[in-house]
């Protein structure tokens, strides 16, 4: 049984919603935050990613995190965000081009992702996970959301179609013209039609923020160290949006590497060839499929397929293109080693399309860039069931939902 339950929100007022709502911390660099942020002094950019407050971020010459608070401290002192009189839940429809989703904002329990109904397919970096964890702890709050998805259940569709019946509390469209609304949940028969259906629920899923995730769960295990612990600790429940499967877009997670490993374009097509069957007549733009793979190499895309031997129908991660792309091409043969930290590659969400592997690979900082077929969510839920992990960087979700819309107090 999964326990979701509603929360006083730290928000913005409705007419500062647009100008508060961020992008997550994680889907752009220092450098990107500065831009977005830089004519807008009520990004919560300046939040969730404080150090676009240095002007040289690189030095390390400067407390981010204290930085962060007193950031969100001016947010509420001037009127921006005030915090919800009464526990609610929140219904956040996002609009994509033809793709629709709706989504219930709530608080999950750290128990229920310590304990595995919380589901996880990834790994985690431990520097990625401190730093959470002190942003969370200095803050005092969650401050970003934990994307979860959920089997679709119609009784929980037909209630969310109800509820959005009214007038919504916030609806605005970003400069990426991604709608974003959002409903108000307060009425106590609605808070406990959505808590019982969700009850029902065996398990979710996490579709994106594994690190948010386990930083919650380090800072409710160092919190239980003090005399507040059980539900009176606001760190044992963190802030989460969840979704029903057939909402949710997953989309590819491409790769871009900075060299052949020493090996002349022949070489390595030749090396390549022993794996996977090539397709070496240039094509302007390129389509794959699974167990197929674009690549883009001197000014020019082809295709490789891989052979029927590398992969085990059977087995939920080695079936997977990511694990098929990094097991037998860019271990073995390029060189490449812990994806999570090894410099030679780069990760480009599938949202930036083709043309964003062409520039990179164009520019000379990278050598070769590969197009992947997405994983589905049945796969991804499979290999959760299955308690293992995709490889790094497997997955890319869109929409993401916003940050700054919605804060989880814990103190």
């Amino acid at each position: 049984m999964i326990r979701v339950v509603p929360f006083r929100a730290l928000r913005p007022y409705s007419r500062f919603a647009h100008r508060v709502a961020a992008p997550p911390y994680d889907v752009v660099t220092v450098e990107e935050a500065r831009v977005i942020a830089k004519n807008n002094p009520l990004s919560f950019l300046r939040v969730e990613k404080s150090e676009i407050n240095v002007e040289d971020a690189s030095s390390g010459k400067f407390d981010e995190f204290s930085i962060a608070r007193r950031n969100l401290e001016q947010l509420i002192e001037s009127g921006v965000m005030f915090l919800e009189p009464r526990p609610c839940f929140y219904i956040y429809r996002e609009v994509m081009g033809n793709h629709v989703q709706f989504g219930v904002v709530a608080t999950v329990g750290v128990k229920d992702y310590e304990e595995g109904r919380i589901k996880k397919h990834e790994m985690t970096r431990s520097d990625k996970e401190w730093e959470r964890t002190r942003h969370v702890e200095r803050v005092g709050a969650h401050t970003g959301l934990v994307f979860l998805f959920y089997w679709k259940k119609p009784h929980i569709d037909e209630l969310i179609e109800r509820l959005t019946r009214d007038e919504p509390e916030y609806n605005f469209v970003d400069e990426s013209n991604i709608g974003h609304t959002v409903w108000v949940i307060d009425k106590r028969e609605d808070i406990d039609a959505i808590m019982h259906y969700f009850s029902l629920i065996d398990c979710l899923y996490i579709a994106d923020g594994h690190h948010r995730a386990a930083a919650a769960a380090r800072v409710a295990r160092r919190k239980r160290t003090s005399s507040i612990v059980g539900e009176g600790n606001g760190a044992e429940r963190f802030l989460a949006i969840l979704f029903p499967h057939d909402q949710v877009r997953i989309m590819e997670y491409n790769r871009v590497v900075r060299d052949l490993n020493g090996l002349d374009r022949r070489t390595f097509l030749e090396k390549v060839s022993e794996r996977f069957y090539v397709f070496d007549q240039p094509q302007e733009r390129i389509s794959v499929k699974p167990k197929e793979f674009g690549v883009y190499l001197d000014g020019r895309w082809i295709k490789i397929t891989a052979k029927e031997y590398l992969f085990d129908e059977s087995d939920p991660v080695k079936r997977l293109d990511v694990a098929i792309l990094h097991d037998w091409l860019l271990v073995p043969i390029l060189g490449i080693g812990d994806p999570r930290t090894d410099k030679r590659i780069d990760f480009v969400g599938g949202v930036r399309g083709l043309e964003e592997l062409e520039r990179l690979v164009n520019s000379g900082s990278y050598r070769v860039a590969f197009a992947l077929s997405p994983p589905t969510l049945e796969e991804l839920k499979m290999v959760a069931d299955a308690g293992k992990v995709m490889p790094p960087k497997s997955t890319w979700f869109e929409p993401k939902p916003c940050s700054g819309l919605f804060v989880h107090l814990i103190d």
